[in-house]
């Protein structure tokens, strides 16, 4: 069993800021990423609405903050949390077949890529069907691909995927994209493009995805008049929004909607647990907002910890 002041439960940007401040506040740190560091920032090609970054790429802007972290001494560990018992004054996490201990733990686990529940989208999935357009779309250059989706995902995957695909469909289920202002505009600049390779799909949504082993077609049905059309695709990228990780501390923690309540020092419900980032109910998910709700955790859990001590 090792023992540490503060554990935190994800390696995004609200995660790493929060083990940033956790530490400088002096406490011993863990910070448990199932996969790697950056979550969701870390898949996104050019962020250009960060402080201080004109135009970053955002597995760069991972990569620094880990550097930052680990410089700091907060210890990494890449396993998947097993168990967590969050009750009594001393919180156990058990993960990679091992076992920690911490007065104070930070919850940060962000969330998950929601599926757009067509037919064969799980088959498929690795096979055709993707949720990250930075990571897989290098497979399907010069090949014919569709972005699902209508927000400021959807329209970013699209204008990533356009140079480099030969026919991009944008699938919508709305005639109108909900996504930021300056996302909309570049998005227009390329379909109004001469030789432009971008074709809107609008009012439609994936029904099934079919194909021989790997994706090569999907059915689309108009929302509005019910018909139907056959789609020949070598890729599909779904971009409909994300589910909050939360499944296991519904039955301790107070969720809103899947996503944690907290108050604005960022405590939940039960003494000693914080939490942070797209896994907290809160009007804005982006990295300048987790970065500012892992701040408040880390320096708040910090405090815990040494006030549990004495």
């Amino acid at each position: 069993m090792q023992e540490y002041d503060v554990i935190i439960i994800g390696g995004g940007p609200a995660g790493m800021t929060a083990g940033i401040y956790a530490a400088r506040a002096g406490a011993k740190v863990l910070m448990l990423e199932k996969e790697c560091v950056g979550g969701q920032m870390a898949a996104t090609a050019k962020i250009d609405n960060y402080p201080g970054f004109k135009s970053v790429n955002g597995f760069d802007l991972s990569q620094t903050m880990l550097d930052q972290v680990t410089n700091l001494g907060v210890e990494v560990k890449y396993v998947s949390v097993d168990v967590l018992n969050l009750k009594g004054k001393i919180k156990k996490v058990q993960a990679g077949g091992e076992t920690y201990t911490a007065p104070s733990v930070i919850l940060a686990m962000g969330a998950s890529a929601r599926g757009i529940g067509a037919k064969g989208e799980k088959e498929f999935t690795g096979k055709g069907v993707s949720y990250c357009a930075v990571c897989d779309g290098a497979f399907f250059r010069g090949k014919t691909v569709a972005v699902v989706g209508g927000g400021n995902t959807a329209v970013g995957d699209a204008i990533y995927l356009a140079p480099i695909v030969k026919k991009l469909y944008i699938i919508h289920r709305r005639d109108v994209f909900t996504a930021q202002e300056v996302e909309k505009a570049q998005l227009d600049k390329l379909i109004k493009a001469k030789n432009s390779n971008i074709e809107l799909k609008l009012n439609n949504i994936i029904e099934s995805v079919s194909g021989s082993g790997v994706l090569s077609s999907v059915t689309l049905r108009n929302v509005k008049d019910n018909t139907t059309e056959n789609l020949a695709l070598d890729g599909v990228f779904v971009a409909v929004g994300r589910n909050p990780n939360t499944e296991m501390i519904e039955d301790v923690i107070e969720l809103n909607g899947g996503y944690i309540v907290t108050n604005e020092k960022m405590e939940t419900n039960v003494a000693g647990v914080y939490a942070a980032g797209d896994v907290v109910v809160k009007q804005l998910r982006q990295i300048a907002t987790a970065v500012s709700d892992g701040a408040i955790a880390g320096t708040n859990a910090a405090v815990f910890a040494k006030k549990s001590k004495q």
